[in-house]
Formats: C-alpha cells, sequence, structure tokens
C-alpha cells in the first residue's frame, strides 16, 4: 500500500494537490493561508502564497496594496517615506514635508543630508562660507548680516586686530589710545605684567603699572626716600625742589605735622616754629 501524504492540519490528502512546508510539515494551501498569512495593509485581506509579500517594519502588503497614500502610484522597487503610518513616495513626501534650502530654494528631498539654523535648513553643499564659498559642514561658523562665514575668513574681514601680535581679536580684547589690544598682549612696559583690570600710567605713548612707574619716574621723598606717584589724587608738599608726602611732612624733632603750617628749614631738615626758635 502507497503511505498516505496529508495536510497536516485538516488531514486531507495532498497527493496531485499544491502543498505547502512549514517546520518540515506539509499543509495545504487553504490551511496554509489561514494558518500564517500575513494581513494586507491596505485591503485587509490575506495575503495569499501565489502573490509578493511586501513588507515594512513589520507590516505587510499585497504588491498592488503597496503604493503612496496621497498619489496612489506604485512604491514597489521605489524609493519612499513614512508618515503618520502612511507610507509616501518621494515626490510627495518632499511637497507636503519637506524644507526648502535657504540657499538655493529647492526642496531637501528626504534621506540627503542638511544642515540647519535658527529655523532654516541648507543642503550640505549649500551651506558654504560666504567669503571662501567652501563647505563649512561640521565646522565652526559665526552668522553676520543673514551671511554665514567660516572663522578665518570672519576674522580677516571683519574682526579687529591686535596692535601688539597683529592677529585677530575675536573675544574681549583691550582698546587703549583708541587702538585695540588682546588682553594679554596689553603689558606693562616694564615688568611685562599685563594690565588689563589694573591701574595703569603711562610716558612717551608708553603703558606703565604703577609700580613701575613709580620706581622709574616718580620723584622720592625727602622723608621716607619711597616714590610719590601724585596718582588718583594723591597729595604731596614740594619746597626748594624737595617734595614729601603729606604724612611725611614733619617736624624732625617733635615729629609734629606741618602741612599747612609755617616751618623752618636746618639744612635738611624741616622744624616747627617752637623746634627751630633756638636756632
Amino acid at each position: 500500500m502507497t503511505e498516505r501524504f496529508d495536510c497536516h492540519y485538516c488531514k486531507e490528502s495532498l497527493f496531485g494537490k499544491k502543498y505547502l512546508l512549514r517546520e518540515e510539515n506539509p499543509y495545504c494551501v487553504k490551511c496554509y493561508e489561514n494558518l500564517y498569512s500575513n494581513t494586507c495593509e491596505e485591503c485587509k485581506k490575506p495575503i495569499g502564497c501565489d502573490g509578493k509579500d511586501l513588507s515594512y517594519k513589520d507590516r505587510h502588503w499585497h504588491e498592488a496594496c503597496f503604493h503612496c497614500f496621497q498619489c496612489q502610484r506604485s512604491l514597489v522597487d521605489k524609493p519612499f517615506a513614512a508618515k503618520d503610518e502612511h507610507l509616501i513616495c518621494t515626490e510627495c513626501y518632499s511637497n507636503e514635508y519637506s524644507s526648502r534650502c535657504n540657499e538655493c530654494k529647492k526642496t531637501i528631498m528626504p534621506g540627503t543630508r542638511k544642515m540647519e539654523y535658527k529655523g532654516s535648513s541648507w543642503h550640505e553643499t549649500c551651506f558654504i562660507c560666504s567669503r571662501c564659498q567652501q563647505p563649512i559642514g561640521t565646522k565652526s561658523f559665526i552668522p553676520k548680516e543673514n551671511q554665514n562665514f567660516c572663522v578665518a575668513c570672519y576674522e580677516k574681514q571683519f574682526a579687529m586686530q591686535c596692535i601688539q601680535c597683529k592677529k585677530a581679536i575675536t573675544t574681549g580684547g583691550v582698546t587703549y589710545r583708541d587702538q585695540p589690544w588682546h588682553k594679554e598682549c596689553f603689558i606693562c612696559t616694564g615688568c611685562k605684567k599685563p594690565l588689563s583690570g589694573q591701574r595703569f600710567t603711562s610716558r612717551d605713548e608708553f603703558a606703565y603699572c604703577l609700580n613701575c612707574f613709580c620706581n622709574l619716574y616718580a620723584k622720592k621723598c625727602a622723608g621716607c626716600t619711597s616714590p610719590i606717584s601724585g596718582l588718583g589724587g594723591t597729595k604731596y608738599i614740594s619746597f626748594e625742589e624737595r617734595q614729601w608726602h603729606s604724612d611725611c611732612f614733619n617736624c624732625k624733632k617733635c615729629a609734629i605735622s606741618l602741612v599747612g603750617r609755617g616751618f623752618l628749614t636746618e639744612r635738611d631738615d624741616i622744624l616747627c616754629p617752637e623746634c627751630g626758635k633756638d636756632i
């Protein structure tokens, strides 16, 4: 006797009939489709064994049902995009949803790389420096008056140059005598320490910190021999080519202040009238 060859599910004979194997078990076409066929997203009917099953993200379509949601053209072997669970051809998607390039005004097609800045979009090849015309890509750039510049071109065209090192000043900076300086370049002529944020003065157009200026140019107090800066409203006493700090202008003997009072001199000393009456 011939061995039976039946459908694994309904047990009907498969001799002379089409059948399909699943996990080595034979099924008649009807049982296989009822048990295992995918349902088409479009028409909600099973996708039979004799038709193509087109799938996208665990969803399935008949070949004839796989079309653009808007224009109804077939998407078989064509690029498409998904929007709100619907499949849309790239042309419809571009017309409806894609942004336009701020430079060439053409649509930025889905799947192509685009650059975005403050609500505007560009094709990657259109996002270029307004001066050198080279693509900016992911490099740093500086916007100015509706134009974009790479950092090097911006510095060449707009940034002030330090009077000392001749390089561009991109942030901060100091203005002295209407000329721009980097903070690190604006230094004391004497000690070379930075003057930015410090009190300073100048002589012959050269800037000095107060210590260097006093040590180099200030007169010396006849009392304490320290420099008298004369800066910031500092008061001092001058007499016969000698100078004193106000606090140092005291009687040599009794140390009383002689500021605003009469005094006598004995060689290099100054005396109050009381201490000098025996001279």
